[in-house]
Protein backbone atom coordinates (compact mmCIF):
# COMPACT_ATOMS: atom_id res chain seq x y z
CA UNK A 1 0.00 0.00 0.00
CA UNK A 2 1.37 3.49 -0.84
CA UNK A 3 0.57 6.07 0.96
CA UNK A 4 1.47 9.38 -1.58
CA UNK A 5 0.13 7.53 -4.47
CA UNK A 6 1.36 8.91 -7.91
CA UNK A 7 3.75 11.39 -5.81
CA UNK A 8 6.17 8.04 -5.53
CA UNK A 9 5.70 7.21 -9.11
CA UNK A 10 5.65 10.97 -10.45
CA UNK A 11 8.02 13.66 -11.26
CA UNK A 12 8.81 16.97 -8.63
CA UNK A 13 5.83 18.35 -10.86
CA UNK A 14 2.41 16.44 -9.87
CA UNK A 15 4.07 16.67 -6.13
CA UNK A 16 4.40 20.37 -6.15
CA UNK A 17 0.59 20.60 -7.15
CA UNK A 18 -0.62 18.39 -4.90
CA UNK A 19 1.25 20.09 -2.26
CA UNK A 20 -0.32 22.98 -3.82
CA UNK A 21 -3.63 22.05 -3.47
CA UNK A 22 -3.43 20.49 0.38
CA UNK A 23 -2.50 24.46 0.70
CA UNK A 24 -5.11 25.55 -0.52
CA UNK A 25 -7.06 23.49 1.17
CA UNK A 26 -5.55 23.93 4.84
CA UNK A 27 -6.17 27.67 4.14
CA UNK A 28 -9.82 27.39 3.13
CA UNK A 29 -10.39 25.37 6.25
CA UNK A 30 -8.53 28.33 8.47
CA UNK A 31 -10.44 30.79 6.81
CA UNK A 32 -13.93 28.91 7.39
CA UNK A 33 -12.69 28.03 11.27
CA UNK A 34 -11.94 32.22 11.20
CA UNK A 35 -15.88 32.53 9.89
CA UNK A 36 -17.41 29.90 12.43
CA UNK A 37 -15.42 31.68 15.67
CA UNK A 38 -16.58 34.92 14.60
CA UNK A 39 -20.42 33.42 14.36
CA UNK A 40 -19.87 31.39 17.44
CA UNK A 41 -19.33 35.20 18.78
CA UNK A 42 -22.72 36.65 16.94
CA UNK A 43 -25.07 34.05 17.02
CA UNK A 44 -26.90 33.13 20.15
CA UNK A 45 -30.04 33.42 21.87
CA UNK A 46 -29.80 37.02 22.46
CA UNK A 47 -29.02 39.00 19.24
CA UNK A 48 -26.48 41.67 19.73
CA UNK A 49 -24.85 45.18 17.75
CA UNK A 50 -21.40 45.64 16.52
CA UNK A 51 -20.58 47.80 18.66
CA UNK A 52 -21.94 45.21 22.17
CA UNK A 53 -19.51 42.83 19.68
CA UNK A 54 -16.45 45.20 19.80
CA UNK A 55 -16.77 46.63 23.32
CA UNK A 56 -16.92 42.73 24.66
CA UNK A 57 -13.54 41.95 22.74
CA UNK A 58 -12.16 44.96 24.40
CA UNK A 59 -13.18 43.33 27.45
CA UNK A 60 -16.10 45.95 28.71
CA UNK A 61 -19.09 44.08 29.44
CA UNK A 62 -20.95 47.59 30.33
CA UNK A 63 -24.58 46.35 28.59
CA UNK A 64 -26.59 42.92 28.60
CA UNK A 65 -25.81 42.22 24.54
CA UNK A 66 -21.64 42.84 25.68
CA UNK A 67 -22.36 40.87 28.83
CA UNK A 68 -23.61 38.10 26.74
CA UNK A 69 -20.89 38.00 23.81
CA UNK A 70 -18.07 38.44 26.91
CA UNK A 71 -19.52 34.63 27.78
CA UNK A 72 -19.62 33.46 24.12
CA UNK A 73 -15.59 33.96 23.93
CA UNK A 74 -14.18 31.49 26.20
CA UNK A 75 -17.50 29.02 24.95
CA UNK A 76 -16.06 29.77 21.25
CA UNK A 77 -12.73 28.83 22.96
CA UNK A 78 -13.63 25.82 24.35
CA UNK A 79 -15.77 24.49 21.19
CA UNK A 80 -12.37 24.80 19.12
CA UNK A 81 -10.19 23.36 21.10
CA UNK A 82 -12.19 19.98 22.20
CA UNK A 83 -12.93 19.94 18.24
CA UNK A 84 -9.70 20.10 17.37
CA UNK A 85 -8.54 17.30 20.21
CA UNK A 86 -11.38 15.06 19.13
CA UNK A 87 -10.88 15.23 15.42
CA UNK A 88 -7.21 14.63 16.19
CA UNK A 89 -7.85 11.74 18.07
CA UNK A 90 -10.44 10.08 15.60
CA UNK A 91 -7.76 10.15 12.96
CA UNK A 92 -4.88 8.64 15.69
CA UNK A 93 -7.42 5.63 16.62
CA UNK A 94 -7.96 4.98 13.19
CA UNK A 95 -4.56 4.97 11.81
CA UNK A 96 -3.53 3.33 14.91
CA UNK A 97 -5.89 0.21 14.58
CA UNK A 98 -6.31 1.01 10.87
CA UNK A 99 -10.40 0.98 11.86
CA UNK A 100 -12.64 2.81 9.57
CA UNK A 101 -15.27 2.52 12.35
CA UNK A 102 -12.48 4.13 15.18
CA UNK A 103 -13.87 6.48 16.87
CA UNK A 104 -13.31 7.68 21.11
CA UNK A 105 -16.95 6.96 21.37
CA UNK A 106 -17.24 3.80 19.54
CA UNK A 107 -14.24 2.49 20.68
CA UNK A 108 -15.37 3.10 24.62
CA UNK A 109 -12.82 5.37 25.23
CA UNK A 110 -15.15 8.56 26.23
CA UNK A 111 -17.24 6.25 27.84
CA UNK A 112 -14.61 4.91 30.08
CA UNK A 113 -13.65 8.26 30.94
CA UNK A 114 -16.98 9.42 31.85
CA UNK A 115 -17.19 6.68 34.62
CA UNK A 116 -13.85 7.24 35.83
CA UNK A 117 -15.28 11.01 36.21
CA UNK A 118 -18.46 9.69 37.59
CA UNK A 119 -17.02 7.02 40.00
CA UNK A 120 -14.67 9.76 41.26
CA UNK A 121 -17.39 12.14 42.40
CA UNK A 122 -19.66 9.80 43.51
CA UNK A 123 -17.39 7.38 46.17
CA UNK A 124 -14.44 9.49 46.28
CA UNK A 125 -15.75 12.99 46.55
CA UNK A 126 -13.53 14.80 43.83
CA UNK A 127 -14.35 18.12 43.01
CA UNK A 128 -11.45 20.23 41.30
CA UNK A 129 -10.96 20.44 37.59
CA UNK A 130 -7.55 19.06 38.16
CA UNK A 131 -8.83 15.77 39.51
CA UNK A 132 -11.79 15.50 36.89
CA UNK A 133 -9.20 15.59 34.11
CA UNK A 134 -6.34 13.07 35.72
CA UNK A 135 -9.07 10.33 36.88
CA UNK A 136 -11.20 10.89 32.93
CA UNK A 137 -7.35 10.47 31.41
CA UNK A 138 -7.26 7.23 33.62
CA UNK A 139 -10.35 6.09 32.65
CA UNK A 140 -9.81 6.51 29.21
CA UNK A 141 -7.06 4.96 28.81
CA UNK A 142 -7.79 1.64 31.20
CA UNK A 143 -10.77 1.46 28.49
CA UNK A 144 -8.52 1.65 25.25
CA UNK A 145 -6.75 -1.33 26.36
CA UNK A 146 -9.68 -3.15 27.59
CA UNK A 147 -11.54 -2.85 24.52
CA UNK A 148 -7.90 -3.47 22.55
CA UNK A 149 -7.96 -6.69 24.35
CA UNK A 150 -11.31 -7.99 23.85
CA UNK A 151 -11.36 -7.06 19.96
CA UNK A 152 -7.13 -9.02 19.84
CA UNK A 153 -8.79 -12.16 21.26
CA UNK A 154 -9.77 -15.10 18.76
CA UNK A 155 -8.43 -15.34 15.43
CA UNK A 156 -7.24 -13.14 13.09
CA UNK A 157 -6.11 -10.80 16.08
CA UNK A 158 -8.18 -7.09 16.57
CA UNK A 159 -9.43 -6.72 13.15
CA UNK A 160 -11.83 -3.07 12.36
CA UNK A 161 -15.30 -5.23 12.84
CA UNK A 162 -14.02 -6.68 16.39
CA UNK A 163 -12.63 -3.62 17.17
CA UNK A 164 -16.12 -1.96 16.85
CA UNK A 165 -18.65 -4.40 18.48
CA UNK A 166 -16.06 -4.94 21.56
CA UNK A 167 -16.15 -1.00 21.60
CA UNK A 168 -19.96 -0.37 21.28
CA UNK A 169 -20.41 -3.79 23.92
CA UNK A 170 -18.22 -1.85 26.09
CA UNK A 171 -19.94 1.35 25.77
CA UNK A 172 -23.03 0.10 26.65
CA UNK A 173 -21.80 -1.63 29.90
CA UNK A 174 -19.89 1.56 30.82
CA UNK A 175 -22.92 3.69 30.26
CA UNK A 176 -25.31 0.99 32.61
CA UNK A 177 -22.43 1.46 35.06
CA UNK A 178 -22.45 5.36 35.42
CA UNK A 179 -26.60 5.13 35.90
CA UNK A 180 -26.09 2.43 38.63
CA UNK A 181 -23.48 4.77 39.99
CA UNK A 182 -25.34 7.69 39.77
CA UNK A 183 -28.91 6.23 40.72
CA UNK A 184 -28.51 6.31 44.44
CA UNK A 185 -26.95 9.84 44.20
CA UNK A 186 -29.81 12.26 44.16
CA UNK A 187 -27.29 15.30 44.80
CA UNK A 188 -25.18 15.16 42.04
CA UNK A 189 -27.41 13.15 39.54
CA UNK A 190 -28.90 15.99 37.53
CA UNK A 191 -25.51 17.75 36.86
CA UNK A 192 -23.91 14.58 35.36
CA UNK A 193 -26.96 13.60 33.58
CA UNK A 194 -26.51 16.86 31.85
CA UNK A 195 -22.75 16.98 31.67
CA UNK A 196 -23.39 13.19 29.97
CA UNK A 197 -25.14 15.04 26.93
CA UNK A 198 -21.71 16.70 25.97
CA UNK A 199 -21.24 20.53 25.55
CA UNK A 200 -19.51 23.11 25.62
CA UNK A 201 -22.45 25.33 27.48
CA UNK A 202 -20.69 27.70 31.02
CA UNK A 203 -16.93 27.60 29.45
CA UNK A 204 -14.72 29.64 31.71
CA UNK A 205 -11.44 30.80 31.08
CA UNK A 206 -10.42 29.39 34.38
CA UNK A 207 -11.62 25.81 33.38
CA UNK A 208 -10.02 26.10 29.87
CA UNK A 209 -6.51 26.94 31.46
CA UNK A 210 -7.05 24.10 33.79
CA UNK A 211 -7.27 21.71 30.30
CA UNK A 212 -5.13 23.02 28.65
CA UNK A 213 -1.70 21.40 29.49
CA UNK A 214 -3.06 18.28 28.99
CA UNK A 215 -4.49 19.21 25.76
CA UNK A 216 -0.74 20.92 24.53
CA UNK A 217 0.80 17.51 25.56
CA UNK A 218 -1.41 15.70 23.75
CA UNK A 219 -1.57 17.95 20.30
CA UNK A 220 2.47 17.58 20.62
CA UNK A 221 2.20 13.92 20.82
CA UNK A 222 -0.34 13.23 18.27
CA UNK A 223 0.95 15.54 15.48
CA UNK A 224 4.04 14.00 15.84
CA UNK A 225 3.08 10.80 15.37
CA UNK A 226 2.45 11.42 11.85
CA UNK A 227 5.44 9.89 10.11
CA UNK A 228 4.89 7.03 12.15
CA UNK A 229 1.26 6.14 11.51
CA UNK A 230 2.57 6.32 8.09
CA UNK A 231 5.09 3.35 8.51
CA UNK A 232 2.37 1.76 10.60
CA UNK A 233 -0.49 2.09 7.43
CA UNK A 234 1.62 -0.47 5.32
CA UNK A 235 1.27 -3.21 8.01
CA UNK A 236 3.49 -4.10 11.18
CA UNK A 237 5.63 -6.45 9.11
CA UNK A 238 6.50 -3.85 6.64
CA UNK A 239 6.85 -1.30 9.01
CA UNK A 240 9.48 -3.27 11.54
CA UNK A 241 11.51 -3.91 8.14
CA UNK A 242 11.98 -0.26 7.78
CA UNK A 243 13.16 0.04 11.18
CA UNK A 244 9.89 1.16 13.33
CA UNK A 245 9.88 0.14 16.20
CA UNK A 246 5.40 -0.91 16.04
CA UNK A 247 4.82 -1.45 19.53
CA UNK A 248 6.45 1.84 20.83
CA UNK A 249 4.78 3.32 18.27
CA UNK A 250 1.74 2.39 18.51
CA UNK A 251 1.53 3.19 21.89
CA UNK A 252 2.88 6.54 21.64
CA UNK A 253 0.73 7.66 19.46
CA UNK A 254 -2.60 5.94 21.14
CA UNK A 255 -1.13 7.80 24.59
CA UNK A 256 -1.54 10.96 22.57
CA UNK A 257 -5.32 10.32 21.64
CA UNK A 258 -6.23 9.09 25.05
CA UNK A 259 -4.60 12.32 26.83
CA UNK A 260 -7.04 14.12 24.14
CA UNK A 261 -10.08 12.11 24.76
CA UNK A 262 -9.81 12.24 28.13
CA UNK A 263 -9.47 15.65 28.67
CA UNK A 264 -11.99 16.86 26.33
CA UNK A 265 -14.03 14.36 27.85
CA UNK A 266 -13.73 15.78 31.85
CA UNK A 267 -14.49 19.43 30.56
CA UNK A 268 -17.21 19.00 27.99
CA UNK A 269 -18.93 15.51 28.83
CA UNK A 270 -18.83 12.72 26.43
CA UNK A 271 -19.38 13.94 22.73
CA UNK A 272 -19.74 11.70 19.94
CA UNK A 273 -19.25 10.87 16.29
CA UNK A 274 -16.76 14.01 16.11
CA UNK A 275 -13.86 11.60 15.89
CA UNK A 276 -15.40 9.28 13.20
CA UNK A 277 -16.81 11.77 10.59
CA UNK A 278 -13.72 14.39 10.64
CA UNK A 279 -10.92 12.13 9.72
CA UNK A 280 -13.03 10.56 7.16
CA UNK A 281 -14.00 14.08 5.27
CA UNK A 282 -10.35 15.22 5.40
CA UNK A 283 -8.85 12.40 3.70
CA UNK A 284 -11.16 13.11 0.76
CA UNK A 285 -9.45 16.77 0.99
CA UNK A 286 -5.66 15.98 1.38
CA UNK A 287 -5.60 11.62 1.27
CA UNK A 288 -4.15 9.46 3.81
CA UNK A 289 -0.62 10.80 4.24
CA UNK A 290 -0.62 10.84 8.09
CA UNK A 291 1.57 14.27 7.98
CA UNK A 292 -1.06 16.13 6.56
CA UNK A 293 -4.11 14.53 7.85
CA UNK A 294 -3.60 14.93 11.50
CA UNK A 295 -3.35 18.46 11.15
CA UNK A 296 -6.44 18.73 9.22
CA UNK A 297 -8.53 16.48 11.12
CA UNK A 298 -7.50 18.82 14.31
CA UNK A 299 -8.64 21.99 12.20
CA UNK A 300 -11.84 20.24 10.58
CA UNK A 301 -12.73 19.07 14.12
CA UNK A 302 -12.29 22.56 15.17
CA UNK A 303 -14.84 23.91 12.34
CA UNK A 304 -17.50 20.74 12.80
CA UNK A 305 -18.00 21.68 16.82
CA UNK A 306 -18.34 25.21 16.46
CA UNK A 307 -21.09 24.94 13.88
CA UNK A 308 -22.97 22.09 15.63
CA UNK A 309 -22.65 24.58 18.47
CA UNK A 310 -24.04 27.29 16.63
CA UNK A 311 -26.48 25.27 15.08
CA UNK A 312 -28.04 24.18 18.63
CA UNK A 313 -28.23 27.81 19.77
CA UNK A 314 -30.15 28.41 16.42
CA UNK A 315 -32.78 25.83 16.03
CA UNK A 316 -33.94 25.50 19.59
CA UNK A 317 -34.21 29.55 20.30
CA UNK A 318 -35.24 31.04 22.59
CA UNK A 319 -33.50 27.60 24.39
CA UNK A 320 -30.34 25.71 23.08
CA UNK A 321 -29.56 22.32 21.66
CA UNK A 322 -26.22 21.05 23.36
CA UNK A 323 -23.63 19.84 21.06
CA UNK A 324 -23.49 16.43 21.87
CA UNK A 325 -27.18 16.05 20.26
CA UNK A 326 -26.49 17.70 17.02
CA UNK A 327 -23.44 15.90 16.51
CA UNK A 328 -25.56 12.49 17.48
CA UNK A 329 -27.53 13.64 14.73
CA UNK A 330 -25.36 13.88 12.10
CA UNK A 331 -23.17 11.08 13.30
CA UNK A 332 -24.91 8.37 13.41
CA UNK A 333 -26.06 8.57 9.53
CA UNK A 334 -22.73 8.95 8.72
CA UNK A 335 -21.27 5.82 10.61
CA UNK A 336 -24.06 3.54 9.02
CA UNK A 337 -23.06 4.98 5.50
CA UNK A 338 -19.44 4.42 6.23
CA UNK A 339 -20.72 0.21 7.46
CA UNK A 340 -22.16 0.22 4.28
CA UNK A 341 -19.38 1.67 1.69
CA UNK A 342 -16.53 0.20 3.32
CA UNK A 343 -17.84 -2.59 4.97
CA UNK A 344 -15.95 -2.69 7.58
CA UNK A 345 -12.31 -3.79 5.38
CA UNK A 346 -9.10 -2.41 7.10
CA UNK A 347 -7.75 0.73 5.82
Amino acid sequence: MTLEGTEERSPAIPVSRSNGVRFLWLAAVAALLLLLCFLSIAVGTRDVAWSEIAAALQGQADSIGAAAVSVRIPRTVLAMLAGAALGLSGAIMQGVTRNPLADPGILGVNMGASLAVVIGIAWFGLASSQAYILCAIFGAGLAAVFVYGIGSLGRGGATPLKLALAGAATSVAFSSLVIAVVLPRADIAGGIRSWQIGGVGGATFDRISDVLPFLALGFAISLLSGRKLNSLALGDDLAAGLGERVAIARAVASFGAILLCGATTAICGPIGFLGLVVPHLCRLLVGVDHRWLLPFSALGGACLLLAGDILGRIIARPNELDVGIVTALVGAPFFIWIVRRQRVREL
